[in-house]
């Protein structure tokens, strides 16, 4: 858990060293200029950290299924060899995935005017910058954005079926409260990425307004990889104890 964990930070520190910078100075100036090159590096460092969250969140569902479900087989199937081994095959798909993304964008052909109304350079205002027809890359975009989103997604919610089928089996009490707080910080975290996530994405953006869009499109690239940390602080016992060891060492 802990080292799934340790993968999750590094692509929240990914997409707020990516988009916060870039945020701040458009808001101290009102404006900010990128070269189309900067655009696509942009697009491509955030791709890659998205790509790998819902990834890692799918996998992080069936270590906490393997805890509850299975728990005497948890540590002959989650060994060491088999997170490390996920984490590789995690990055490399959505390096693969990002890089045919970026390569069909960048065969595209950019008339102007080169103004994007968004403070980062995400998949949809740069497609709506091009004189090419974009109908096949948005298609391809549909079919991507499925095996990214859709497919981990798909495996989350049958993940915590099955857990909610097992804990209600369980007869104490105490072991159900044990068995949902292992799993409250990975469905909070859930919650908020792909809650935002699909409201920015899944549903049709005509008609919806600029001002919500740049909203939820802040929720999930500044604000989610804020309370990421704190959720995972808070709900857990071993970093409560640290703390608890910590503060009485200072008295």
């Amino acid at each position: 858990m802990y080292f799934f964990i340790t993968q999750l930070s590094l692509c929240d520190i990914l997409v707020t060293t990516d988009i916060v910078p870039i945020l701040l100075h458009t808001i101290m100036y009102g404006v900010s200029t990128m070269t189309l090159i900067g655009c696509f590096i942009q697009l491509s460092f955030f791709l890659l950290s998205d790509t790998s969250e819902c990834f890692l969140l799918s996998v992080m569902s069936y270590d906490r299924y393997l805890a509850i479900c299975n728990p005497l087989h948890y540590h002959s199937i989650m060994t060491h060899h088999f997170c490390v081994t996920s984490v590789r095959v995690i990055w490399l798909v959505a390096f693969i995935l990002t890089l045919i993304n970026i390569i069909s964008i960048y065969s595209l052909h950019f008339c102007g005017p080169h103004i994007i109304d968004h403070f980062y350079c995400d998949y949809e205002p740069i497609l709506q910058l091009s004189c090419s027809d974009t109908s096949i890359i948005q298609k391809m975009n549909l079919l991507l954005g499925f095996l990214i989103a859709t497919g981990p997604f798909i495996i989350i919610v049958m993940s915590y079926v099955y857990i909610v089928m097992t804990v209600l089996k369980i007869p104490s009490n105490t072991r159900i409260h044990k068995a949902f707080s292992t799993c409250s910080s990975h469905l909070i975290v859930v919650s908020m990425f792909y809650g935002t996530l699909m409201a920015v994405y899944m549903f049709p953006t005509k008609g919806q307004s600029l001002t919500l869009s740049k909203i939820l499109s802040l929720m999930y690239t500044v604000l989610t990889p804020l309370l990421n940390p704190i959720i995972y602080s808070l709900r857990n016992k071993d970093i409560k104890e640290a703390f608890l060891k910590l503060k009485c060492n200072n008295l």
